[in-house]
This record gives C-alpha cells, structure tokens and sequence, in this order.
C-alpha cells in the first residue's frame, strides 16, 4: 500500500503536465521578445525559468524547462531570434540557454528539502542565475570567442549589462508566483 501512495505522488498528473506545458510556452514566448544589445540579446526567457521555478516548484519547473529545452534542441524556433536546432545550442548564447537547466537543478537542490519561505525561494533563484552566468560564460570563453579573451573582458561582455535587468525580472517573478500559486495545487 505505502508503494503504491508513493508512485502515485511521484508521477506526473495530467494538471501537472498542463502547468509544466504552459511554462513552456511562456518561456517560448519570452524568448522571442529580444532586443539585441550585443553578442548576447536582452530576452525576457529569465524571467520565465524563474516564474515557472516559483509557480511550478523546482520539479515541476525544471520539467518545463527541460521541455522548452527539448523543443529547441530538435528544431522549433523557440530561442531568441527564432532559433533551434543544436547550431542554437553550441552557438555564443548556447552556454546561457543550456544554463537554464543548471539554474533549474540548483533551485530545486535548495528547496526540496528546506522549508517553503519566500526568502529562501529568492536565494534559490539568485544562486540559479549565479549558476547560469557561470556556465554561460565558460562557454561563451570556450567555444565562441576565436581569440583570447580574458575573464573580465567576457564578464563586461555576458553578465554585466544583465546583472541588473535580471535581478528585476527575478522580483517580478517572485510578483506572479506569490500571486499565481495560491490558486494551484
């Protein structure tokens, strides 16, 4: 008995799987809201990841953002500019948007066993988007730049012109999830 209860609440309902869709579908739409600014483009999919990560929770929206991610990587436009593909996922932004997922784990490593405080949701995603910029611009070092390019140089570049704008999108995210989540189960 105490297994099937167990199953039972690990797998995915079908209320689950249409939150973890819409989420997906936000973070399409997101994406294709792009102002570039310079090798990397000023998008809203932040603000996305971090929405579904506070609506959905962390498992529910790492799933949504493994789906978007999916999406992409077979080919739908679903990243800024309208593109997919792989050629999307090992270009300059390519760290970046593979560092939604590390953003993901790391939010939901540090709330799946805490308490469910606003605070540490917060610090969740800030570590989150820590993360990211770690992995995008080690990327963006390894595989984009053609000549030497040292750290700082990469940090002015990939992370300094959107430390701010996605410091706000964070609390705008934390805005809607406190708004939304009430009325989900």
């Amino acid at each position: 008995m105490m297994t099937h209860l167990t199953t039972a609440r690990a797998r995915l309902r079908t209320r689950d799987m249409t939150y973890i869709a819409l989420f997906a579908v936000l973070m399409i739409v997101c994406a294709w809201i792009s102002i570039p600014i310079t090798t990397i483009s000023f998008t809203l999919q932040t603000f996305a990841v971090f929405a579904a990560l506070l609506t959905l929770g962390g498992r529910r929206g790492t799933y949504a953002v493994v789906v978007y991610l999916l999406l992409g990587a077979v080919g739908l436009p679903v990243f800024s500019g309208f593109r997919g593909g792989p050629a999307a996922l090992l270009g300059a932004t390519g760290g970046y948007i593979l560092g939604f997922l590390a953003s993901a784990l790391v939010y939901w490593l540090l709330t799946a066993r805490g308490r469910d405080s606003l605070a540490l949701r917060i610090f969740a995603c800030v570590a989150g988007l820590l993360v990211c910029y770690a992995f995008g611009t080690a990327w963006f070092l390894q595989v984009y730049t053609a000549g030497p390019m040292d750290l700082a140089t990469a940090l002015a570049m990939c992370v300094t012109p959107f430390l701010l704008p996605d410091l706000v999108k964070i609390g705008l995210a934390v805005t809607l999830a406190q708004r939304v989540r009430k009325y989900l189960k």
